[in-house]
């Protein structure tokens, strides 16, 4: 069923602001599905905020109602999946990105710091990330436009167009149920505050991020465009593709311990114009979801509904497994006007008996608009 069958049933949010859901290749409208014991009005709101605001218990019932009621559902309730719009399903809090994956930390290491430890001294110690834009966090379909910024040159730098545009595989996860400012969690109880995952590509200009960012990080470089993928799959759809995560040495903090299994094997495949480029999984992830989201809320910041972290580019450690066009060629492969990126996410064996899709992410590069 396009992997979108009764283990999956992912959220949507379609341009009359109905929620909806993906089954096989139509959706689902829940404003008009009866039996649920949410009231439909819930459904009729243009995000999924309402309804994550009646927290995990909510969210459990609701998804085994639909197991039940979805395959039965009136003609009324369905639609063509191809004749639906999707919009940004939730508004986007805070934004903040992490660096989770240790095989590409280390590529991007020995490629920008030759001759330095590839690992940052903290990075073993905690999840290390960034706060990004939330106001440019974008849902798939929408362009990207090149951005510009001051760019090394010599003698001084120059204000243009980023010449070295850049993807990056990831994934990103969804608050549904807030932390108070003040109250810190553990990453043991963690995700019992996440609503769901989506596919998320954070465009980055490399040019204008070498330059900016030492000493604080990411900025402009990463700021312009966040894609995310129309479809929120719920967390419990993926409890059969847990696995454990990668020895932690040394041992994390108390407030990062969790048990395992703590990862998700999650395969992911980047293309671009069609052409597959690389397939990756997040199984190997270093931080965990749960460890990270532990880590938002280790200094009382809290976390609120709608709040979205990301992995960070998730890189595997053979070829063709990197999350990045700087890793895969090496630093001479980067995006043109006009190319079309495509990120795919799914578990388990697509076309066998049981699997889930995540969707896809998609966008187009349009020339930087003019100044």
């Amino acid at each position: 069923m396009s992997g979108f069958g009764p283990d999956a049933l992912p959220y949507g949010v379609d341009d009359g602001g109905h929620t909806v859901v993906a089954w096989g290749d139509e959706v689902v409208d829940l404003t008009r599905l009866t039996g649920l014991d949410v009231d439909p009005e819930v459904f009729s709101a243009g995000s999924l905020r309402p309804f994550m605001e009646l927290g995990a218990d909510a969210w459990a019932a609701t998804r085994r109602q639909l197991m039940d009621l979805v395959p039965a559902a009136p003609p009324d309730a369905r639609r063509p999946r191809s004749a639906v719009r999707l919009v940004l399903p939730w508004e986007v809090g805070d934004y903040a990105d992490f660096y989770a994956s240790r095989q590409h930390v280390t590529n991007m290491g020995r490629m920008l710091r030759p001759g330095e430890d590839p690992l940052p001294p903290a990075w073993l110690h905690l999840p290390i990330g960034y706060h990004g834009r939330s106001g440019t966090v974008i849902v798939s379909g929408e362009p990207v436009y090149r951005p510009s910024g001051l760019i090394p040159g010599d003698p001084q730098p120059r204000y243009a167009p980023t010449g070295r545009l850049d993807v990056e595989v990831e994934l990103g996860f969804v608050v549904g149920a807030p932390v108070a400012r003040g109250q810190v969690i553990g990453a043991a109880d963690a995700e019992r505050h996440i609503f769901g995952v989506v596919l998320v590509n954070d465009w980055s200009a490399r040019d204008i991020q070498a330059f900016e960012y030492r000493p604080l990080g990411p900025f402009l470089g990463k700021s312009f465009a966040t894609s995310v993928s129309p479809w929120v799959l719920p967390l419990a759809a993926l409890d059969p593709w847990r696995v454990d995560g990668p020895v932690q040495d040394p041992e994390p903090a108390p407030y990062l311990k969790t048990a395992e299994p703590r990862n998700f094997d999650i395969r992911l495949r980047l293309s671009v114009n069609g052409a597959a480029l690389s397939t990756t999984t997040s199984a190997g992830l270093y931080w965990s979801a749960s460890q990270q989201l532990a880590h938002l809320t280790a200094n009382g910041a809290g976390v609120r509904v709608g709040d979205l972290f990301a992995t960070g580019t998730i890189s595997g450690d053979q070829p063709r497994t990197e999350g990045s066009l700087m890793e895969l060629g090496g630093g001479s492969m980067w995006l043109a006007d006009g190319d079309v990126v495509t990120i795919e996410g799914w578990c388990g064996d697509p076309g066998g008996d049981r699997w889930i899709s995540l969707g896809e992410l998609s966008a187009e590069v349009r020339p930087c608009p003019s100044t």
